[in-house]
Formats: structure tokens, C-alpha cells, sequence
């Protein structure tokens, strides 16, 4: 009888020990197939929209972004360009002085948000610049790999402002056969993994929503 009582519950262990196994399974093969979609969505080519809008839009955080803001800027796609996500301390002198650019032609025409720290923040801060503004229209400006989860950010947020996205291509990423190279596939699952924080409404800046409506 104790035989008996014991290869049962040593059965059931193994069941539940192969339930286990194949429900880890399931789950890898949805986040790949997942993060496969996600790359798709990464943007290849720049955008050919020459629409202008009311600002541009720059999320600080990686190469080139500033540089292309400020082309856009000088180029007439709008008026005014938004820097979201500026470390305090930094004025736009010393922004301008990082990209070798001349205080005196941008000076009228540059902002900088100093309370975002992540990708969320850089939504909030810029939602409500954009409602006290009065704007109907921006030119988003980030990394491509970037792209899609601050795409989700700004348009849940601004569900009736036109959002033009711009993506920047740092040159040490490789979105084209991605999986060859290890420093571009663990910043596509990182940015994968945080879209899905984004996606479940897990973001860290969400309850400071309320406090800038």
C-alpha cells in the first residue's frame, strides 16, 4: 500500500515536472515568434513623408538623434523643435555644443524637457508641451530600433495628434541579419521585452500621467 501511495505521488511529480517543461516551452516559442514580429516592425528606410508639422520631436538617448532634429529644424519641417529628456544642467548652448552647432541659429526656435527619464516620460513630457501648445502635428525623431515602442508610447497619449515617425540609424546596428550580430539581437530583445512592459500598461512613468494632465 505505501508502494503503491508512493509511485503515485512520484507519477504525479513527473507530470507536473513535464507540464512545466512543456508550458516554458510554449512560452519561449510565443516570445520568439513575437520578437520576430517586432523586428519587422523596426523600421529599414527613412521616412519619406515631407509633411511638415507643428514641432519636432527628439528623444535624447542615443547617436544622431540631436543631429537629424536639428537638420529637420534648419530644413523648415517645422518651427519649433521639443528635446525630451535632457539631463538637468544642460541648457541649449550646451546641447548645441555637443553637435558643433552655432547657439545663434537655433536659439529661438529649440525647447528642452528636463523630467523624462525613460521612454514613457519622454510621452508624458511631450503630450502635455504639445496640449499647451496647441499643436495638432509632430515629427518624432529616435533610433529605429527605438521606434515602435515610442510610437506605442505617443499615440496611446495623443490618439488625436499626427505623428510623423523619423527613425535615426546608429551606425553600430545592425537591423539586417540581426541575429549575426550579438550586440543587435540583445538590443532588439531588450527593446522587445519593454515594449511588452509598455503593452501591459507596466511603465514606470504612468502614474506621473496624472500629476502633468
Amino acid at each position: 500500500m505505501t508502494s503503491r501511495f508512493v509511485g503515485t505521488q512520484k507519477n504525479r511529480g513527473n507530470r507536473r515536472v513535464r507540464l512545466m517543461i512543456i508550458s516554458c516551452g510554449l512560452i519561449m516559442i510565443v516570445w520568439i515568434m513575437g520578437l520576430m514580429w517586432f523586428v519587422d516592425a523596426v523600421p529599414t528606410n527613412r521616412t519619406k513623408s515631407l509633411s511638415k508639422t507643428d514641432a519636432i520631436i527628439v528623444l535624447t538617448g542615443g547617436t544622431g538623434r540631436l543631429e537629424t532634429g536639428l537638420q529637420l529644424l534648419s530644413e523648415g519641417y517645422a518651427k519649433l523643435l521639443f528635446i525630451s529628456g535632457v539631463a538637468r544642467g544642460l541648457d541649449v548652448q550646451a546641447l548645441l555644443k555637443v553637435v558643433s552647432r552655432n547657439r545663434n541659429d537655433f536659439a529661438c526656435c529649440i525647447v528642452v524637457g528636463y523630467r523624462a527619464d525613460n521612454t514613457a516620460g519622454n510621452a508624458v513630457e511631450t503630450t502635455k508641451w504639445i496640449v499647451e501648445n496647441k499643436f495638432n502635428s509632430l515629427r518624432l525623431v529616435t533610433a529605429s530600433y527605438h521606434m515602435p515602442r515610442s510610437l506605442f508610447e505617443f499615440r496611446r497619449r495623443m490618439p488625436n495628434i499626427k505623428i510623423i515617425p523619423h527613425p535615426v540609424f546608429p551606425p553600430k546596428f545592425k537591423r539586417r541579419s540581426w541575429w549575426r550580430w550579438p550586440g543587435s539581437a540583445q538590443l532588439l530583445a531588450s527593446e522587445f521585452n519593454k515594449y511588452l512592459i509598455s503593452k501591459l500598461g507596466l511603465t514606470r512613468d504612468d502614474w506621473k500621467w496624472e500629476e502633468t494632465k
